[in-house]
């Protein structure tokens, strides 16, 4: 709604012919498949109400669920693409040395126990 200019088609995305189509075609094609199964054959009556029905049900169905979509619909913040999250980051990668003077250790960092120490660095008794 914000995006709407005077003088100016709507956008396919924003206007209300692209959920009606869609809800037109899903109703149609919905007619035509209990139209066809709802018989039980070509030697019985067609079930036009059976399908009249599911056209209807098919139609709303579709149009509340293409309506509810097309208002959730919002365009990404322009900083988003951006380069300024931290996986799109275009800064180098530190070194894998930077973290060693925090507490950060690699895993060949640790030294080998001494002689009278067990593997997790407490004495032996």
């Amino acid at each position: 709604m914000a995006d709407q200019h005077q003088g100016k088609p709507r956008k396919l995305r924003t206007s209300v012919k692209g959920p009606l189509m869609f809800s037109a075609f899903w109703a149609v094609v919905a007619f035509v498949a209990v139209l066809i199964f709802a018989s039980g054959g070509s030697a019985r009556a067609p079930r036009f109400d059976l399908a009249f029905t599911a056209a209807g049900i098919a139609f709303i169905v579709t149009l509340v669920i293409a309506a509810m979509l097309s208002m959730s619909y919002k365009e990404n913040a322009e900083h988003l693409g951006k380069g300024s999250g931290v996986n799109l980051s275009s800064a180098p990668k530190p070194s894998p040395q930077a973290g060693r003077g925090h507490g950060f250790s690699a895993p060949g960092d640790q030294k080998p126990p001494a002689s009278g120490e067990e593997p997790g660095g407490t004495p032996q008794h």
